[in-house]
């Protein structure tokens, strides 16, 4: 032990040669200060030093103590207010409290209140002489001393500064007292430092190593006259604790976005973008999603009061109208209700970016977009939702469509497989469900390693008829997909929570691991 000691003790730096020696087995850090003629932040650094390579283990506790302030000072000098107006009183035989105020000392001229009500408390006949309050002195009566003017001649001994634990019970309601009096006294709460030795540390402020001077820096002048040679410099520890360093960065579920985005690309996929705000028209009725479905209800969806209403395609509108009431020409039967035209202008923050994908099919019909296409977003989304650890109201969606005469479920589940691969799942099933918009419809599980079980992460499916045919005037199978971006991610941080995704929590943003699968 004693070669890593000396080892220990030659790579000190010079904050912990200079505490080293004044260490005792236990201490503060006031102690330690006064002790090595170092400010309290100096010796706090070495301790530190010293903590990390395993000297010294710190601890913090909180205490409570009464600072004299200057008006307490001089009333231990001087005597309290009340003194003043007693010794009055005493000579006068009785005192008007008109008069009070002269008696008082010239560093508080303002007690008079404090005088009075004091005078009280120690049952000082409080009479009226010529219809005038005033106190009368009788001479039987005894007067205990002020345990205020005690407590501070007890401070003045003390630097004026009394440890709470220091004071008897009386003692702490009169510093309660003083402490109400303005520029007396306060009650001051700080956190005390304090240390303990380790049996390294006893070792080390015991080694002969630390009276060793060693050159801290290699400086010009040593360099041009070849000083530096018959220097000892003080060895780098290479191996101690520091802090760690963390640079600029997006946010992490912008990085997320961004590796999300770069899957879907190096798949070949095109991005969709579209507006937050839509019209009901374009983000349920295209996708032919009935007009009685309760998600249109204001429980579930945001309306806009200003503007109220868009803009419809008419054309399309007709098409639209049609698959609704009886089914158009796609063969189908429809949902057979009165569809109006009003509920489908009503505008909305778009409750998931399947719309994005019913304007896309507009624009392949429009020879803006192609078949066979491949496409996706990665965008935000809206649901009048309750705040809860598994649900957000303004959450994320990961969005795909695949139009190919050729496309089936094989290619639907295969699309996913590879998502999810990259995203750190190794398996994907689908199982059967239903939405108003695809048939087949699937829910989309996951395996979750972490968690070794199955996952729901989404829907999936081919798109009715009713919705391609309507749009893009052919039926060609459209696969589709939406995810929920925030459940996806949030495995791969190990949250729990939703809402841990956007706590903005400075440490967590610092040192939340980045996506580098």
């Amino acid at each position: 032990m004693t070669d890593d000691v000396t080892k220990l003790a030659a790579g000190l730096s010079p904050l912990e040669r200079k505490t080293a020696p004044c260490l005792k087995k236990e201490g503060t850090l006031a102690e330690l200060a006064t002790a090595s003629g170092l400010q309290e932040v100096e010796a706090m650094r070495a301790l530190q030093w010293l903590e990390g390579k395993g000297c010294v283990k710190l601890a913090t506790e909180e205490q409570e103590a009464l600072v004299v302030l200057e008006r307490g000072q001089k009333a231990a000098k001087e005597g309290l207010p009340e003194q003043h107006a007693l010794e009055a009183l005493k000579k006068r035989k009785t005192l008007l409290v008109s008069e009070i105020a002269a008696t008082l000392p010239a560093y508080d001229k303002q007690a008079v209140g404090a005088v009075v009500g004091t005078l009280k408390k120690l049952n000082i006949p409080f009479v009226t002489i010529d219809g005038k309050p005033a106190f009368k002195w009788v001479d039987a009566l005894t007067v205990k001393e002020s345990s205020e003017r005690a407590l501070l001649a007890k401070a003045g001994k003390s630097g004026w500064r009394l440890s709470s634990d220091s004071l008897t019970v009386e003692e702490k309601q009169a510093a309660i007292e003083l402490a109400k009096r303005q520029g007396y006294a306060a009650i001051e709460k700080r956190k005390e430092k304090s240390y303990t030795l380790t049996p390294l540390g006893e070792a080390l402020t015991k080694t002969k190593e630390l009276k060793k001077a060693y050159a801290e820096r290699l400086t010009p002048k040593m360099l041009e006259d070849g000083s530096w040679k018959q220097q000892e410099f003080r060895p780098y520890n290479v191996t101690i604790n520091v802090p760690k360093k963390t640079g600029g960065r997006s946010h992490f579920v912008n990085e997320a976005i961004g590796y999300i985005k770069r899957i879907w690309l190096d798949l070949g996929f095109e991005e969709m973008e579209g507006d937050h705000v839509q019209t009901a028209f374009w983000d349920l009725d295209s996708l032919f999603v009935p007009q009685d479905h309760p998600a249109r209800e204001m429980q579930d969806t945001f309306y806009l009061k200003d503007p109220a209403k868009g803009k419809l395609p008419a054309a399309l509108l007709k098409k639209v109208k049609a698959a609704h009431e009886n089914g158009g020409d796609t063969g189908s039967a429809g949902w057979r209700y009165a569809f109006s035209d009003e509920e489908a202008a009503k505008n909305l923050l778009r409750t998931h970016t399947t719309v994005l994908s019913a304007q896309t099919l507009l624009k392949i019909k429009e020879g803006k977009r192609r078949i066979p296409g491949k496409y996706f977003s990665v965008s935000t989304v809206y649901r009048n939702e309750a705040l809860d650890w598994k649900h957000l109201f303004e959450f994320h969606q990961v969005e795909g469509i695949v139009v190919d005469e050729h496309a089936d479920l094989r290619h639907l589940k295969g699309y996913l497989r590879e998502f999810f691969g990259k995203m750190g799942f190794p398996d994907v099933r689908i199982r059967p469900a239903h939405f108003p918009y695809t048939e087949p419809s699937a829910e989309v599980d996951v395996w979750d390693p972490r968690k070794q079980q199955w996952v729901e992460l989404g829907g999936a499916g081919i798109f009715r008829p009713e919705v391609t045919k309507t749009i893009l005037g052919e039926e060609v199978p459209v696969l589709a997909w939406g995810l929920g971006m925030e459940r996806i991610i949030k495995e791969y941080y190990g949250f729990e929570d939703l809402r841990d995704l956007y706590r903005n929590d400075l440490e967590q943003l610092k040192t939340v691991k980045a996506w580098l699968k």
